[in-house]
């Protein structure tokens, strides 16, 4: 079926059509993205943001510059609500992504460049890496037993593949944020039950 299209512009009417940024249009918009998914305030203010900035390139008279700058003034207004009503919290979002991260094998470094690049603030990333560290001894080591295991890595590997793929595995952690001692660490252990006994250690944690 074909679409109709603007005589004057040559776009269909679907594409030229103004997404609503009305203060209730834009609380619909904030609640359907939060149902689907976990994140911080500014990462809501930037997806608000979006939608804004789409209705104002649409060029309709009654969403000019003006209605930009009103449109922001609403999305500010209205995260600002959404985190007094405790649907949007920062700490939750980074605690619960640093967990997450993790367990998928990422050291603490580079889930501190994640929950910034989320748009987490400073002290709720220190927070959140606290927590990490206060769940068990040697937060970086049981990610790096996880990294190893995920990529069969190391003391994951046949034993007769080791010392060939060892500068190739060592390259492996540090593209990961992991390093350079940690990395030997790991990749130098005899078994992976090795490693999970260090972690078991008093004053360790619980293996993988």
């Amino acid at each position: 079926m074909r679409t109709h299209r603007s005589l004057r512009t040559g776009r269909s009417s679907r594409a030229g059509r103004a997404p609503a940024i009305d203060p209730a249009a834009l609380e619909k918009a904030a609640l359907a993205y939060l149902a689907r998914y976990a994140c911080s305030a500014e990462t809501l203010s930037r997806v608000l943001l979006r939608r804004v900035e789409r209705a104002v390139r649409a060029g309709l008279d009654e969403l000019r510059l003006g209605e930009r700058e009103q449109g922001r003034a609403r999305v500010a207004a209205l995260v600002l609500r959404l985190v007094d009503a405790g649907l949007v919290d920062d700490l939750a979002f980074a605690l619960g992504r640093a967990r997450r991260l993790q367990r998928q094998g990422r050291p603490l470094a580079a889930i501190r460049h994640a929950l910034a690049a989320k748009g987490v603030g400073g002290p709720e990333i220190a927070t959140a890496l606290e927590y990490l560290t206060q769940e068990g001894a040697e937060p970086d080591l049981r990610a790096a037993l996880a990294f190893a295991k995920r990529r069969r890595l190391g003391p994951f590997r046949p034993r007769a593949e080791r010392a060939a793929a060892y500068r190739r595995d060592l390259a492996a952690f540090a593209r990961a944020r992991f390093s350079l001692a940690l990395a030997r660490r790991v990749l130098d252990a005899p078994t992976p039950e090795a490693l999970r006994a260090e972690l078991a250690a008093p004053g360790g944690t619980g293996g993988n």
